[in-house]
């Protein structure tokens, strides 16, 4: 697992709050995630982490892989973005959160657009599956006017995906 070489640094899942106060407390295993938003999140954050013993923990049984292999991973995560979550509130069983996650390789700028499920069982919300929407090269918008469409390929406006 990498370790952050400052825990006054902002959590990488865009709470706006410090890693001990964010992800750290689910990370360490003091506190569960109350939201399958708030799961997304840590997830996020372990992954940027490659904390493998938190993703699989977090994973459901009926889907979760015997391992997750880090040593070729280049990917550098950068940021997460929620674009939408459906249900997935402390009360309910099931959730659906949909985000956008953008990372740095080889120099480039990637996204992912991804639709994850996530269920709740024994009181703690667990990543189910998901399905990409999209992903590739983050391309630099040439057409700046208020309409330019994102290069994501999301077919909205940039101010309003990728540029929010």
């Amino acid at each position: 697992m990498t370790t952050l070489t400052n825990n006054t640094e902002s959590c990488l899942c865009g709470s706006g709050l410090n890693y001990p106060e964010c992800c750290g407390r689910y990370h360490g295993g003091e506190h569960y995630p109350p939201t399958a938003e708030t799961l997304m999140r840590s997830r996020f954050s372990a992954y940027a982490r490659r904390d493998v013993d938190y993703l699989l923990a977090t994973w459901d049984a009926s889907k979760r892989p015997a391992n997750i292999d880090f040593s070729k991973e280049t990917a550098q995560w950068q940021k997460l973005t929620i674009v939408d979550t459906k249900k997935g509130g402390a009360q309910d069983s099931k959730g659906i959160v949909e985000f956008k996650a953008y990372y740095r390789q080889d120099g480039e700028d990637y996204f992912m657009h991804e639709i994850s499920r996530f269920v709740k069982s024994d009181s703690r919300w667990r990543y189910l599956d998901g399905v990409i929407k999209a992903a590739g090269k983050v391309v630099a918008n040439t057409d700046t006017g208020k309409n330019a469409p994102c290069a994501c390929g999301s077919g909205k406006k940039f101010k309003r995906c990728c540029g929010r």
